[in-house]
Formats: structure tokens, C-alpha cells, sequence
């Protein structure tokens, strides 16, 4: 005989084989299903079981294979994929998850409650989706799923097996004590070989329930139970923890998971695919360790999925719901403050202390600080800013649609521009060299200053009048004084405030020189033409004193 002889004493055999006799598999829907699956050879559905707006399952099988669809009716799963090609055998996993019905009130009290506060949001009531798993299996091209029981290991059908267990049930009313191994289940051997094992579950179905009979009010009374694999031909061979009494599992490893698949040393640090957790949490894997954030619609909130992974090329946060866009990308080597936000908000880049709102700083030989380019030959290239009312108030760089240059481009000018008016332009070289209000004043290469006086811009010509001249002139005073700005240097001029209306501008505080020109002109001409007549006159009485 070898250690023992099977069970440890009939006692033993029967007390505790009894608390181990599995169920079999459930012919209808099981507690909190949300749809009953079928199976043909070349289709799986799923008929829903609770009202939902949509559906969406989910399911991995072998090489990593990953296939994510949605629906508003029933579930399905052809074998063949979108390619036309057979998914290849193998056990699968699935999970199917719906999202509740919601009136158009409720979303918008979702949406209300999201832009403020994340909190708010628990004080919606919102109906939640259900969720259920399961697994399936392909082999020879077709479905397989099993809704009857797993047949016996052993060959014996459990029903012979129960009907060889004739001896009553024994009651044990004190402690039992087994100094050694211990073999429990249907299929345990005379001679059962233990090697290390102390406890050993030996059938086709292996399940250990915990079946807290608390009664008293405030004690715990939830039943637990650990699952070795499904009872079902094509089910998954996995390890389970299941909560009972909510008939949820919320823990599963399946079969052929790697080692340490999940490590927690004794630090607390949790190392995942690693025994030597470095940080908190460890991910170790030889290709893109990622975290998926995958906000799924049973709450009622509209699904979104992000990625955030890392590799060799790059650490990046990837829109998955928006066609997989890398909408953040960082590059191995980046520069410690490449993008850098201090705490009252300021973003600087390359510099860790930002000092405005943007601050960008570089030290490149041959590059520029900032670059702004725009791919669209029918858009803008460059930068355009808006105010609330979508109004452009400025914009820099190259307007492809017309060719119109508004910041420095080769063999094109410089032009600043509001509403859609040039105000000031910056001319190709060979020109002057500022244009100022569509041409109209100019600071020559020269540096002369050259304002506009073409009869095209003007309209209500008339001539000054001697009069207007000579009032305005007799309202001018000239004066010395000094700018602030340079109180060491005195200079000669007016007072802008000060100067009659026919030569001020219209906030009176800046001057035209060409008006006091006019003015002057006009005031000199009028007496050049008095000169004249005087001289006229006075030649006349020489000429008249001569003939006597």
C-alpha cells in the first residue's frame, strides 16, 4: 500500500466529497445573464435578456487575437473574419456588455453634471448595463459550445458514480485531524501518489465552497467559492475566485498565463510579468508594455478608449475611438523640460521656468525657436487668432489661397493687416523700405520718410484761402521743450493740443508736418505775391522819378 488508501477514512470520503459534487452546466440563462448564447457550426448569437440601447462583445483567442464589435440587436460571430478567412481553433474568451436605455433628459443631466464637477456626476441616477463572460471554442473550423455536462474523466458517468456512494452520510462532532496527505474527489486512487501535496482535489469537476451561514444581523454572510476550470466541453481551463452570493466572479487566471503574471513583493510593489517589481507598479514585456483606459456606455456616458504605451520609438497616449491617433508623442532622448508646466500654468518649452504664459527657448545653431507650417496648400500656413465671436484679429504667416505674405518669406514682403485691410507692408527688397496703409507713406531705403499725396487718395479738393492760411498761422506757437523719454534733449515744435483745428488731428495729440507746410506755403505765397506788387509799384515811381 502506498501513503494512503484514496480518502483518509470513509468519514472523510463522503463528508467532504459531498461539499465537492459539481453542478452541472446550467441549461437555461444563468443568474444575472444579460443574453443566452448559441451555437451553430459556423455562427455564434447571443439572444439578448435584458433591454439594452447597445451591446458590445469583446473577445480574445489564441495569438493575442482580439475582435471588438457592437451592436443594437442581437449578438453574432461568424467564423469567418472580415478578410473572408476562418478564425483559427483554439478556446476563446468573451465578454458581452450592454448599455442601458436613456432618455434624451437624462444624457443631457449627464452632460450638465460632466462639465462641472467629476463628482456631480453620482448625483445623476443613471439605470446601468449588465455584463457576461464566457468562453467558447473553435475546433476543425466550427464553433464549439457545450451547454450539457462535461463528460467524466474517468470514463463513469457522475450519476454511476453517485450511485456507487451508497453508505449514509457521517457526522463528525469534533475536530478531525489527518497526520498526511489528503485526496478528495471521485477519481482519487488506492495508492494515490501524493509527492509534496498535502490537499489534493482529484475529479473532473473541482470547486471549494465557503458557505457563510451567518444569520445575526451586522456579520458578514457572503459565500465564496474557487473554481478550477469550466464544467462545459469548451470552456476554459482557468482558476477562479467567484463571489456567490452576487454570482460574479471577479478574479480569473486562465491557463497558460506567464510566470508572474502578477508578483506583489514584500514592499507592496506589484510587478506585472515580473518578479522584481522596481516602482509601485511594474510592467515588463518584449513588446509596448501599455495600459488601455476604456470608458465602456453602460453608465450612460458615450464610450471612449485610450492606450498609453511605450517602446523603443516612442511613449504615447493614442486616441483608440478616434481611429487610433497618436495624439501624444514623446521620442527616447527628449531633453528634461522639453514641455514643462509650472504651477501657476505657464507652459515653457525647453526651459523648466517659465516665465510666460508660453514660453519657448532653444539654443540650435541653423534652427528656429518656432515653426508653424500648414500642410493644406488651400489653408493657412501660419498662426491665426481668433476672438469669441470667431472673428480673425491676427494672423501670421502665408495665406495659400490668394499667395498673400503676411510674415517674412522669401522674395515676398511683410504685411500686418486688420480686417482685412493692409495697414503696414514690408516690401520685396529694391522698394521702400516700409509701406505704410496700402502704399500710401513709405520710409524709404534711404531712410526719408515719404507720405502719401496722390490725388487717387483724395476727394473735396479746394484751394487754402489767404485767410485761413494767415488765421492759422497767427494760431500757431512755437515752443521748446523736451520728451520724457529724453528730458536731456531740447527740442523746438508745438503743442499738439494746442494748434488751431485746420492743422490738428482729430484727438489732437499728434501733427502732420505736411499741414504746416501747406499752411506756411500759403501764408509765404500771399506775401511773395504782396513782395511782388510792391516791387511792381516801387519800380513804376523809380521809373516816374527818373523821367523828371
Amino acid at each position: 500500500m502506498g501513503r494512503f488508501q484514496g480518502c483518509r477514512g470513509v468519514v472523510t470520503c463522503f463528508a467532504i466529497a459531498a461539499l465537492l459534487v459539481a453542478a452541472p452546466a446550467v441549461a437555461g440563462p444563468a443568474r444575472g445573464a444579460v443574453a443566452e448564447l448559441h451555437a451553430s457550426g459556423a455562427s455564434l448569437d447571443w439572444s439578448p435578456l435584458v433591454s439594452h440601447q447597445s451591446m458590445k462583445l469583446t473577445i480574445s483567442g489564441p495569438a493575442g487575437l482580439i475582435i471588438e464589435r457592437e451592436f443594437t440587436a442581437a449578438p453574432t460571430l461568424s467564423i469567418f473574419d472580415k478578410a473572408g478567412q476562418r478564425l483559427p481553433d483554439g478556446v476563446y474568451n468573451w465578454e458581452l456588455r450592454t448599455a442601458p436605455q436613456m432618455g434624451a433628459n437624462l444624457k443631457r443631466q449627464l452632460a450638465d453634471a460632466r462639465r462641472g464637477d467629476e463628482g456631480a456626476t453620482d448625483a445623476v441616477a443613471v439605470p446601468q448595463g449588465g455584463v457576461q463572460s464566457g468562453t467558447f471554442r473553435i475546433a476543425a473550423g466550427a464553433f464549439v459550445v457545450d451547454e450539457g455536462e462535461t463528460e467524466a474523466r474517468s470514463g463513469v458517468n457522475r450519476a454511476t458514480d453517485k450511485a456507487r456512494i451508497t453508505a449514509a452520510d457521517q457526522v463528525i462532532p469534533d475536530d478531525l485531524i489527518v497526520q498526511g496527505s489528503e485526496c478528495v474527489g471521485l477519481d482519487c486512487v488506492n495508492n494515490e501518489n501524493f509527492g509534496f501535496d498535502t490537499i489534493r482535489l482529484k475529479e473532473n469537476n473541482l470547486r471549494i465552497h465557503f458557505d457563510d451561514t451567518s444569520t445575526t444581523a451586522g456579520f458578514p454572510a457572503n459565500d465564496w467559492r474557487l473554481i478550477a476550470n469550466d464544467s462545459a466541453s469548451g470552456g476554459s481551463s482557468k482558476f477562479s475566485i467567484e463571489d456567490s452570493t452576487s454570482a460574479k466572479t471577479p478574479f480569473t487566471i486562465t491557463a497558460g498565463a506567464a510566470t508572474n503574471s502578477i508578483f506583489v513583493d514584500s514592499t507592496g510593489r506589484m510587478g506585472l510579468r515580473t518578479s522584481t517589481p522596481v516602482l509601485d507598479l511594474h510592467i515588463n514585456t518584449s513588446n509596448t508594455p501599455a495600459i488601455r483606459l476604456e470608458q465602456n456606455n453602460s453608465g450612460g456616458f458615450t464610450a471612449q478608449t485610450w492606450d498609453i504605451g511605450a517602446n523603443e520609438a516612442n511613449f504615447f497616449v493614442r486616441d483608440v475611438t478616434g481611429g487610433s491617433k497618436l495624439s501624444l508623442r514623446i521620442r527616447p532622448g527628449a531633453p528634461t523640460s522639453s514641455v514643462d508646466i509650472s504651477a501657476d500654468g505657464d507652459v515653457g518649452i525647453g526651459t523648466g521656468s517659465p516665465e510666460d504664459r508660453l514660453d519657448v527657448r532653444c539654443s540650435a545653431s541653423g534652427k528656429a525657436c518656432l515653426k508653424i507650417e500648414n500642410s493644406d496648400a488651400a489653408g493657412f500656413s501660419g498662426l491665426e487668432g481668433f476672438d469669441e465671436t470667431g472673428t480673425s484679429r491676427f494672423f501670421l504667416g502665408v495665406d495659400n489661397a490668394d499667395n498673400t505674405t503676411r510674415i517674412n518669406s522669401v522674395g515676398q514682403p511683410l504685411r500686418i493687416m486688420t480686417n482685412s485691410t493692409e495697414r503696414i507692408r514690408f516690401p520685396v527688397p529694391g522698394s521702400d523700405f516700409i509701406d505704410v496703409a496700402g502704399n500710401t507713406a513709405a520710409l524709404n531705403s534711404i531712410g526719408q520718410w515719404v507720405d502719401a499725396s496722390s490725388r487717387e487718395l483724395k476727394q473735396d479738393i479746394a484751394s487754402l484761402s489767404s485767410a485761413q492760411a494767415m488765421d492759422t498761422l497767427k494760431g500757431l506757437n512755437p515752443v521748446t521743450f523736451a520728451y520724457k523719454a529724453a528730458p536731456d534733449e531740447v527740442q523746438a515744435g508745438f503743442i499738439a493740443e494746442d494748434v488751431p483745428d485746420l492743422v490738428a488731428e482729430k484727438t489732437h495729440k499728434r501733427l502732420s508736418a505736411l499741414e504746416l507746410v501747406a499752411v506756411l506755403t500759403k501764408v509765404v505765397q500771399d506775401q511773395q505775391s504782396t513782395i511782388d506788387q510792391l516791387a511792381t509799384r516801387l519800380a513804376e515811381m523809380e521809373r516816374q522819378r527818373s523821367k523828371n
